[in-house]
């Protein structure tokens, strides 16, 4: 009786393992992107760019409200008062007079403003708004920059994985004909045992850089689809890169460019003007203020709310008022000295954040250039290590050669081939890196 219960419970417990897998496979989806997908993808799902442009409709939003300070203004209100009098009588000694025991009151207020002149506070208010507005667009510009290199930076280390991966493969490979080859020999007594457990030594080598590989591209796979906003579970893989190496201009050309395109002293170029902006706002406070104003009143003293002719007054005024806070000459002098300053230290920062531009573009421009030095330079180093595994192949294979000679060109060719790959790798990403730091990744 046990037995019958055990054998449908361990059939669906296999079955159960099967479908886990295929679950597991099915979930999984290969997809082979291009670059330039990639950052089309990544610009289209990024959070950041999304919070950014929040952040540019709210500044559009505060210079349509600093607009609409220059509108006039109007407001209407009504007013119901009720008066009781106790007292109602009023002696004058021959002559007596009788009040009402109580009366109401009703009025009316309808007004508008409009302010004509205040030394051009409400222009600069715009005028500040809209070059904020404008820093916003330059930061959401900086955002999108900073995420395609981001999305660049994954994509090519993903690639030098890739890379790494597909020699470790064929290097495996290698490394199998020769263990069959050398137990061969073994064999024939033309080996001895320590010449094949050289081959798998350095099999087990290769191996276990393999392995450390596999859990790399695991963490920047994972990684680049959640840039990209694609399922977790998306292996993806990488077209061949061919166009590592970049035509390179002289350094004064980029660091030209940067100083023209960068995002950073272009907003600094904003601020600055923010702050003469503000300047002339303050100094605004010394100007006098002259608006215009019209009101209706409604006055009605009889107990029904209702306009009667002779129980109430209308009178309209319409006027002008001129303003002026003489304080100002003495308490403005500093807020002019602080906006000044604060002025000061926009143009200061910008030689400094040029400085920086500098300097970043010159260490990213030497990184390129070495970056091609070391593919030409592996290119021969490859050449050379080919040529010399392909002689040593030889010799072994006539047993003229020792095993570890053998074992030792055979990794000097791995090393050159992974070198070479990264070097590819570096050299794109260098370029790419090249053209953030002049302000034209997107350009």
């Amino acid at each position: 009786m046990l037995n019958k219960l055990i054998k449908p419970l361990k059939l669906y417990g296999i079955t159960a393992v099967i479908l886990g897998i295929l679950a597991n496979a099915a979930s999984a989806q290969d997809r082979t992107i291009t670059l330039p997908e990639a950052i089309s993808l990544g610009l289209q799902t990024s959070k950041t760019l999304k919070y950014s442009q929040a952040k540019i409709d709210e500044a559009v939003t505060e210079y349509n409200q600093a607009k609409d300070k220059s509108l006039p203004t109007g407001s209407v209100s009504a007013t119901y008062d009720r008066a009781q009098i106790p007292e109602h009588i009023l002696d004058f000694g021959g002559q007596t007079i009788a009040l009402p025991t109580s009366a109401n009151a009703y009025l009316g207020i309808a007004s508008i403003n409009e302010t004509i002149f205040a030394g051009n506070k409400l222009r600069y208010a715009r005028q500040s708004t809209d070059l904020l507005t404008q820093v916003s667009r330059l930061s959401a510009s900086t955002d999108k920059d900073q995420i395609t290199y981001d999305i660049i930076s994954a994509y090519y280390n993903l690639y030098k994985v890739l890379q790494s991966i597909k020699v470790v493969n064929q290097n495996i490979a290698t490394i199998d004909a020769q263990i069959h080859q050398s137990q061969r020999f073994l064999d024939q007594g033309l080996v001895t045992k320590n010449d094949v457990l050289r081959f798998q030594l350095q099999k087990a080598n290769i191996q276990l850089n393999g392995i450390d590989l596999e859990s790399n591209r695991k963490i920047i796979n994972y990684n680049l689809d959640i840039l990209l906003g694609l399922p977790e579970t998306t292996n993806l893989n990488i077209n061949e890169i061919t166009d590592a190496a970049k035509p390179v201009g002289p350094l004064s050309d980029y660091i030209d460019t940067a100083l023209t395109a960068r995002q950073e002293l272009q907003e600094l170029d904003l601020r600055n003007r923010v702050a003469q902006t503000n300047i002339k706002s303050v100094q605004a406070n010394l100007s006098p203020t002259l608006a215009a104003s019209a009101a209706g009143y409604y006055v009605g003293i009889a107990g029904n709310p209702i306009p009667k002719v002779g129980n109430d007054i209308t009178p309209i005024t319409v006027g002008l008022t001129l303003s002026w806070d003489f304080s100002a000459l003495w308490t403005n002098k500093n807020k002019v000295a602080q906006a000044k300053i604060q002025q000061a230290e926009v143009e200061i920062n910008k030689g400094i954040t040029s400085d920086n531009v500098r300097n970043e573009v010159n260490q990213d421009y030497q990184n390129y250039i070495t970056a091609l030095d070391k593919i030409q330079l592996l290119q021969t180093s490859i050449e050379q290590a080919g040529e010399n595994n392909t002689i040593l192949q030889n010799k072994y294979a006539s047993n003229i050669a020792s095993a570890t000679d053998r074992a030792d060109a055979e990794t000097l060719l791995y090393q050159a081939q992974i070198n070479l790959e990264l070097a590819k790798a570096d050299a794109g990403l260098a370029y790419y890196t090249l053209l953030k730091s002049t302000g034209k990744l997107n350009k």
